[in-house]
């Protein structure tokens, strides 16, 4: 089992990572009957594609001794109607100021781009990824 989920009421859950015990609440979002107090599932959806593609960057950077250490990536969201889903994740990754090779950005470029859960999302969901190379 990986996780387990609480309804709390009032639109809120309460989710429970097995292994680690660590907890995270959920909210709906105002635009969608709630308060907007945390994370929603669709949040959460667009985040974990962000987090994925950093963190198999990450893998790709330790075998190939490259430093990624401080990365930053912004998520954006979009959401369509009709039926109600997300549409599209914006995803700007914004590198370190450090001098990587072009060898060394396609490797980046190619881990993130290839992530499980980039791999996972249904095609007609539109993956805006930009790297920033400062």
């Amino acid at each position: 089992m990986t996780s387990t989920i609480t309804y709390l009421g009032d639109l809120r859950t309460e989710c429970t990572h097995i292994r680690s015990g660590q907890v995270f609440i959920t909210d709906a979002p105002i635009d969608n009957n709630g308060k907007g107090d945390a994370f929603s599932p669709t949040d959460l959806a667009a985040t974990s594609l962000g987090a994925c593609m950093v963190t198999i960057m990450g893998i790709a950077a330790k075998n190939h001794d490259i430093n990624i250490d401080g990365t930053k990536l912004e998520i954006t969201k979009l959401m369509a109607s009709d039926p109600r889903r997300i549409s599209g994740v914006d995803v700007k990754l914004i590198m370190p100021p450090i001098s990587y090779s072009n060898k060394e950005r396609k490797i980046l470029e190619a881990a993130g781009r290839t992530c499980p859960v980039a791999l996972s999302l249904h095609p007609d969901l539109v993956q805006n990824i930009v790297f920033v190379w400062e």
